[in-house]
């Protein structure tokens, strides 16, 4: 048995502390960062959702008001859902919505550069393709499908010139159909990144000993890909949902300021200055929020991914 003496037991103790010391020193100014430019704004959210309000001001005073406001109504109207309620669930379909087809569209798209693209050169160069829409603003990429989607636009043009249709589809535009489309081109990038990093690191012998064992490609795609990129789709689902939760001016734009949204109550109230309520309503769609996050982070170690 080797021993180790004293002196070197401290000095290796010393040493270990130092390295912790730097390791703390090196996230220090993130965690500042952190602290500075959101938790403390997230604290003072949540202590002004506790205040009291009325119709030109805040009041520094405890009251559940903001919150009781929020609600007022929804017990009396059970079964039924009060306007908040039919709101928040209007907000958890749109969002699911996004969430599926930006899942779907992200691991197609992840699957073909990381299976079917050999070349790291291409891989990277096709990835790097997929970003460009992000050189130009968000709003800009909103509003661009208006004039395709448009009673007179190029989408309705084309269905009344083939004769697919006697006259323009109304729906295509400030509805829930644009306001899931533009969505959709809007974040689908976030699903397709992190479900890329999963799949790129994927042994190629577990496929190639999948095919060996007789399994199709769809067993090898159930059985093998899908369980390896977890990791992927549950990161790129977190990025997709607390972005699409939170949104109210692609809702309000694509659906003609007829969609009411979590987003836009949250809107609604500042614009009424009303800031304790829409702190209240803040506070609950991050509470919302935090809870479909942390049933997603059960399926699978986000650390060992990041």
């Amino acid at each position: 048995m080797v021993s180790v003496s004293r002196p070197a037991g401290r000095r290796f103790a010393r040493l270990r502390l130092s390295g912790e010391a730097v390791a703390w020193l090196q996230a220090l100014p993130m965690g500042l960062v952190f602290g500075l430019f959101f938790l403390l704004p997230l604290a003072l959210v949540v202590m002004v959702s506790f205040w009291d309000y009325n119709e030109y001001e805040m009041i520094p005073a405890f009251s559940g008001r903001g919150y009781s406001d929020t609600f007022e109504g929804c017990l009396a109207q059970l079964p039924d859902l009060c306007t908040i309620l039919r709101t928040y669930a209007k907000t958890v379909k749109l969002c699911f919505l996004v969430w599926l087809f930006t899942l779907g569209i992200g691991f197609t798209v992840a699957y073909f550069l990381a299976f079917h693209v050999k070349s790291k050169t291409w891989q990277i160069g096709l990835t790097l393709l997929c970003t460009i829409p992000f050189w130009t603003s968000n709003v800009i990429r909103m509003i661009a499908w208006i004039p395709l989607l448009g009673r007179n636009g190029l989408v309705n043009q084309a269905l009344t010139g083939l004769r697919l249709t006697p006259q323009p589809v109304e729906w295509l535009l400030f509805s829930e159909f644009s306001v899931v489309l533009s969505l959709v081109h809007l974040f689908t990038f976030f699903m397709v990144v992190p479900i890329f990093n999963s799949m790129i690191r994927i042994d190629r012998s577990l496929i190639e000993a999948a095919y060996d064992g007789g399994a199709t490609a769809l067993q090898t795609l159930v059985n093998v890909v899908i369980p390896l990129s977890k990791p992927g789709i549950v990161i790129g689902s977190i990025f997709v949902i607390t972005i699409v939760m939170g949104d109210f001016i692609t809702v309000g734009v694509m659906g003609g300021q007829q969609i009411a949204s979590a987003g836009k109550i949250i809107e609604t109230r500042l614009n009424a200055l009303q800031f304790p309520a829409a702190a209240a309503n803040a506070v609950i769609l991050l509470g919302f929020t935090l809870m479909i996050i942390f049933l997603l982070s059960k399926l699978v170690d986000i650390r060992k991914e990041l």
